[in-house]
């Protein structure tokens, strides 16, 4: 299967740069597979397409604002964009501190431009953290670093750090009034545990008013965690996809999600995955076990045509990058020609595309 075969032209004014006025005011379009049929509607229709015959599924990862700009002593300004904590690495490492045990931890990070910086480098970021350059990583440009800092690494970093947004979202980082609102909104209203450098986007449509009114009316809900890292930016870059490594993506799935899941599929009901994350969190726990249950684990699943999907029935996802693995998993879902058919109407409605643009239901 080509690479080419899930290429699109998207006009570059249709790539929305802010989110909508309202989380749920975002446009919604519905895919009807049985009846092959398109409808446009609204995010906040969605109270009215689920009921208690379907379990909700999201992932509740927070972003961390993982995008730090800081000096070396020479006064160069150094970009390090954090991507995971690397407990592998944290052997031999001094200062460990009982309170914050993460302090032990290096990270992995990119850092720009990689060219100023060599294995002892020194990166000031702010009187309250700075981070020293110990390693190159084998695999595409990334570094370790340790980080310099007491106390909780994640309260200094919403202190320093900013909000990672996607290159296709242009941003001047003078500009405070966005920057206050991407600190906002470029997270779900449910998100719980810090870990992610990219949102779960399919999720960013949903208010706790949704929520509350889907449980009144019978839907269940429940959560997993996969911590979204860096590779969900990057295009595939190889002619054949099956060529394709996945960057690895920690999950968790506690024991009340896989109680939930296990009942409701036992009872014939349809689980509605939220995000391109969770379905990947829960194909994942299902590959590695048979069922789902209480685990935790790595995800380097990729999914494309044709991919039998064993636990999800439905799908709320976002307009997807051309060549993007996410296009992938959907067009596995949905059908390939469907799902292009239905893109080729998004484009044709004005649809807004990407991370803070509108949204799918694949029913």
């Amino acid at each position: 299967m080509l690479l080419s075969d899930f290429d699109y032209t998207l006009p570059e004014e249709l790539i929305a740069q802010r989110p909508s006025d309202k989380r749920e005011n975002s446009r919604m379009m519905v895919l009807n597979r049985d009846k092959h049929e398109i409808l446009n509607k609204h995010f906040y229709d969605i109270v009215d397409l689920l009921d208690e015959n379907h379990i909700l599924i999201l992932n509740n990862t927070k972003v961390i604002p993982a995008r730090l700009y800081g000096y070396k002593d020479t006064g160069a300004k150094i970009e390090v964009f954090l991507l995971k904590q690397r407990p592998d690495y944290a052997e031999g490492v001094k200062g460990k501190n009982d309170i914050y045990p993460q302090n032990i931890y290096p990270w992995e990070v990119l850092i720009r431009p990689s060219k100023r910086v060599r294995v002892g480098t020194v990166i000031k970021i702010s009187d309250e953290l700075s981070c020293e350059v110990k390693m190159p990583l084998p695999d595409d440009g990334k570094w370790l670093v340790q980080m310099m800092y007491e106390g909780d690494i994640f309260e200094i970093l919403h202190k320093v750090g900013n909000i990672p947004l996607p290159p296709y979202i242009e941003r001047k980082m003078s500009n405070e009034e966005l920057k206050k609102l991407d600190f906002e909104r470029y997270q779900t209203v449910y998100a719980q545990k810090e870990g992610s450098v990219a949102a779960p986007t399919a999720g960013l449509h949903f208010t706790q008013d949704i929520l509350k009114k889907l449980e009144d009316k019978g839907v269940q809900i429940g959560y997993v965690t996969l911590n979204v890292g860096i590779g969900t930016f990057r295009p595939v870059k190889c002619d054949n996809i099956l060529e394709h490594h996945m960057d690895s993506e920690t999950f968790e799935i506690k024991q009340e999600t896989a109680d939930l899941i296990n009942k409701a599929k036992a009872e014939g009901k349809k689980l509605v995955a939220v995000g391109t994350t969770t379905v990947r969190t829960l194909e994942s726990a299902y590959k590695m076990f048979g069922e789902i249950k209480a685990c935790k684990g790595a995800s380097e699943l990729f999914i494309y045509p044709p991919y039998e999907f064993k636990v999800i029935d439905k799908l709320i996802t976002n307009f997807h990058l051309p060549k993007s693995t996410l296009l992938m998993l959907v067009s596995a879902l949905a059908g390939k020609d469907f799902i292009f058919e239905a893109y080729a109407e998004a484009i044709k409605e004005k649809y807004r595309f990407y991370s803070y643009g509108d949204c799918m239901f694949i029913n």
